[in-house]
């Protein structure tokens, strides 16, 4: 039970739980107190004093008696019988925040009309609002204000202009709270010390990154830092793409060169941050700006929509801010049940890449000469019509939805594939999948709803195991929420990984070296070798989160899954996609109906049939192709034709298998918003919407659902609305146009209450080929010359995919990509760190920096699809796949 305390606000009684914060406590009384540093999911820190209010507590002997001076109502908590004056009814208050805001203001600049911040100012609004309440309004300060060289570049993506700072430190505390990234700081206090000298000067107490010379404090006497001394670089360095003050090049070589950055960028700067744009949001003064907003758009000037994110599967709430039909910027939507105010870099500015000149406008036909023309809407539904009945009579088509869709497109795609094409082969998971994913995903994913296991439960779940599953680059707002736990006390995280990341650093997590393609044994062999973490997950509340990656191993959904039965642990599947979840629910796999109703159940098909207004018989009763056997099938002809969304060829477990496929596919209809690579091989291309351009619904990990509004208005159409007038061409009708309807039907024909699946089939979890979990080097393979190491591998958050695209700021701010080699394997290559190292299969090669350590033994990780590492495309191969390591004859040694 909460302890509750009895105090006065304004003389007003109040009841709050002991240890709330003064400045909380007043607003549950309705009280609003000015603040700046104040952030309720901050921990508190009292810089700006904005919220100093008069307080009188109770002594030893019981009476109540003032404080002597004004109290900081953001750090102070409650106590039974304190007297809370604010400044609503005290004039030491109103004094003291008169004050303070009289300080800040002294040397903050006047350029209201054309900061980003102007109309939606903390600073700006409460200024005003004292000088409404009788403060002064005309400054004392005579002096020349300070100022700074700026904009200062902090990363690829975000420019300080430290003249607006008001020290209030909310970015310091968010990257060091947060998101555990402290790539910002406040620097120079004690008038300015650096390499053991004090330098003083005017600019001594700063926000900004690890570098004095930028700073304005480097002591000429002192040699220049690291990479700047390797460089020949000395002092600031403008750059033509940003506007200094005097409409010239601004200053912006923020960078930090000392030994603890090791992770560099693209760019060449120290990597930052992954959630770095939420400083830019929760700066209450204009300080902050982004490289690509700054200086666009003025807050009067646009539109805001509420909308969730397309990146991934978090269902992260975001707004999305328009000028005249122009999306100008993203922030983060407030909803404390799932990504509270926090959103991930690439959900804030990766919204370019549907306005490319390669978007798609009017559909298009390829003609007698093999080109593809632009064509209207009613001849190309024509000739994909045709074309797919032909396809539907001879042999059959299939379809390949990609798992970007919302709910209602995939609802479109699943009825379209079953109700006009008569048909099971529809797969979206354009990655690797197996049979065993096939029975986890029935038995425990489709069909369940909103599990157990939420971002709520997460924040005190005790015991939190991680499986093929990295948060931080998979799902942010997941990574956030699990580190929110760590921080507090309330979950402890282990995780069995080929490597150690730098997520699970910043998560405390106890981490299980497995090697690639052996997770399998490492969790069946979990309690052997770790019975503390067995113990601790058959505790109330502790889960089991495992990643779509799973599937790429043999055994590891089945060793999970008896994991999770012995120790009573609650299971979560967290895919990558927005889409992936919803398309599992609507019915986007061979082998299950909407609902998670399995194509097998004929009471299901009945059930099904009925809300489509189908005949039973009409429903294909048997399990489909999966996109492995769908690709497979159009090669050697079995398949005749192919209906593809929005899929990327590189993003398939065999991406010349895809290309084979295409090409020999005998009819292709796609729909997509840009040209692609598979438009090469269609013969009818149809232009769908973006997320921003329609309203629809996605369901997130959890099995929440997401729905959202259009932000800006398009005559783009739908997939579902596509797909509609295309059956509707074929002589069916889809029943998709009436949003209302298809969201009713969905109400209606409701979750599958049917028996399950029954368990996952056992699978070959370990003692198969002579591999050792922790070498990870196969035996027989190794004394045949076939394999010097097990690849490891999985995508960042910023990678090279095609939903970045535009987006250059962002792209800068990436990873730089490495290769992370196992100590074993770099010193029988006789590797050091940083140089160069290939790696190779019969099909390619890639050949990249070279990074020591924390990584299982006979392994090698590399990204899967970044700038020069194309896993898939290049290689030919896949996690666990055996791999040739070896150092370039003319290979360097690259600085890190």
């Amino acid at each position: 039970m909460t302890d509750m305390v009895n105090i006065t606000i304004d003389g007003l009684p109040v009841e709050v739980a002991r240890g709330t914060l003064l400045i909380r406590a007043a607003e549950k009384a309705g009280v609003r107190i000015p603040r700046f540093c104040d952030h309720p999911l901050l921990a508190p820190s009292a810089n700006c004093r904005q919220c100093l209010v008069e307080v009188a507590m109770p002594g030893r002997d019981g009476v109540v008696r003032p404080m002597p001076k004004p109290q900081p109502s953001c750090s102070m908590t409650a106590v039974e019988g304190m007297e809370v004056s604010t400044q609503a009814t005290s004039p030491v208050a109103a004094k003291a925040q008169a004050g303070t805001m009289e300080f800040l203001l002294i040397n903050h600049p006047l350029d209201c009309p054309v900061c980003d911040k102007g109309g939606e100012c903390p600073l700006q609004n409460q200024a005003l609002e004292l000088m409404a309440s009788g403060a002064r309004s005309v400054t004392r300060f005579t002096d020349v204000k300070r100022t700074f060289p700026k904009p200062l570049r902090l990363t690829g993506n975000i420019l300080l202009d430290r003249d607006r700072c008001i020290l209030c430190q909310r970015c310091v505390r968010f990257a060091d709270q947060v998101a555990g990234d402290p790539f910002i700081a406040l620097q120079g206090r004690g008038a300015g010390h650096v390499g053991g000298q004090i330098t003083g000067g005017l600019y001594s107490e700063q926000i900004g990154r690890f570098d004095s010379t930028v700073l304005d404090f480097h002591d000429p006497g002192l040699p220049d830092s690291g990479l700047a001394t390797i460089r020949g670089e000395a002092g600031l360095a403008p750059e033509a793409d940003l506007a200094g003050p005097d409409g010239g090049p601004g200053v912006v070589d923020g960078r930090a060169y000392g030994p603890a950055e090791a992770e560099l960028d693209v760019s060449g700067r120290p990597f930052a941050s992954y959630f770095s744009g939420n400083i830019i949001q929760i700066c209450p003064v204009g300080a902050l700006t982004s490289a690509r907003y700054r200086f666009r758009a003025r807050p009067v000037d646009l539109v805001s929509t509420d909308s969730v994110t397309e990146h991934d599967a978090s269902g992260s709430a975001i707004r999305v801010d328009m000028r005249r039909g122009v999306v100008l910027r993203r922030l983060a939507g407030d909803d404390p049940e799932v990504n509270e105010e926090w959103i991930t870099d690439k959900d804030r500015f990766a919204f370019a890449w549907s306005a490319q000149p390669d978007r798609l406008s009017v559909p298009l036909v390829r003609d007698d000469d093999g080109e593809l023309v632009p064509t209207s809407w009613s001849d190309a539904l024509d000739v994909a019509a045709t074309g797919l009945a032909e396809a539907r009579s001879d042999g059959g088509a299939a379809l390949l939805p990609g798992a970007r869709l919302t709910l209602e497109d995939a609802w479109a795609w699943s009825r379209f594939a079953r109700t006009v094409l008569g048909t099971n082969d529809i797969d979206q998971r354009v990655r690797d999948h197996c049979a065993e994913e096939d029975s986890f995903l029935a038995e425990r994913v489709a069909g369940t709803g909103l599990g157990p296991v939420t971002y709520c439960s997460l924040e005190g779940a005790g015991r939190v195991l991680l499986v093929a599953l990295e948060p931080e680059d998979e799902c942010g707002a997941l990574f956030l929420r699990l580190r929110k736990g760590v921080r507090a006390g309330g979950v402890r995280v282990a995780a069995v990984a080929p490597l150690i990341t730098n997520g699970s650093r910043k998560l405390d997590a106890e981490v299980v070296l497995a090697a690639p393609g052996r997770e399998a044994d490492a969790v069946a062999a979990l309690a052997r070798t770790h019975p503390g973490i067995v113990e601790a997950l058959g505790a109330d509340g502790a889960a089991i989160l495992v990643g779509e990656r799973a599937a790429a191993v043999p055994g590891l959904l089945t060793a999970v899954a008896a994991l999770a039965r012995t120790t009573g642990a609650r299971l979560a599947w967290v895919p990558r996609r927005a889409g992936e979840r919803g398309g599992i629910e609507a019915g986007c796999l061979p082998f299950l109906l909407p609902g998670g109703r399995p194509v097998t159940d004929a009471a299901a098909r009945r059930r099904v049939a009925r809300a489509w207004g189908a005949e039973p018989d009409d429903l294909p009763g048997a399990p489909g192709r999966d996109t492995a056997e769908i690709l497979a099938a159009l090669e050697d002809g079995t398949l005749s034709g192919l209906v593809v969304g929005g899929v990327d060829l590189r993003d398939f477990p065999d991406p010349d298998l895809a290309r084979r496929a295409l090409n020999a596919s005998p009819f292709t209809v796609q729909l997509e918003v840009r040209c692609t690579e598979v438009s090469e091989f269609a013969d009818v291309v149809l232009p769908v919407a973006p997320a921003e351009e329609k309203n629809g619904t996605f369901v997130n990990w959890e099995g929440r659902v997401r729905p959202f509004g259009q932000a800006r208005v398009s005559r783009a159409r739908t997939d579902r609305q596509v797909l509609g007038m295309l059956a509707a061409e074929m002589g069916a009708d889809l029943g998709v146009e009436d949003l209302g309807a298809l969201h009713a039907g969905i109400a209606d024909l409701g979750l599958y209450a049917g028996r399950r699946g029954g368990a996952v089939p056992p699978g070959p979890a370990g003692g198969a080929g002579g591999t050792d979990a922790a070498s990870g080097v196969d035996a027989e393979a190794a004394d045949a010359g076939g394999a010097d190491a097990r690849l490891a591998t999985h995508k960042p958050m910023l990678d090279a995919g095609r939903l970045q695209d535009g987006e250059a700021f962002l792209a800068s701010t990436a990873r730089r990509p490495v290769a992370r080699v196992g100590a074993d394997l770099a010193r029988r290559l006789g590797l050091t760190d940083g140089r160069e190292l290939t790696v190779s299969t019969p099909s390619g090669s890639i050949t990249l920096p070279a990074v020591i350590g924390e990584v299982a033994d006979g392994a090698v990780w590399l990204p899967e699809c970044s700038a020069g590492s194309t896993v898939r495309q290049t290689l030919g191969a896949g996690h666990g796949s055996a791999v040739r390591l070896s150092i370039p004859a003319t290979g360097t040694e690259v600085v890190r």
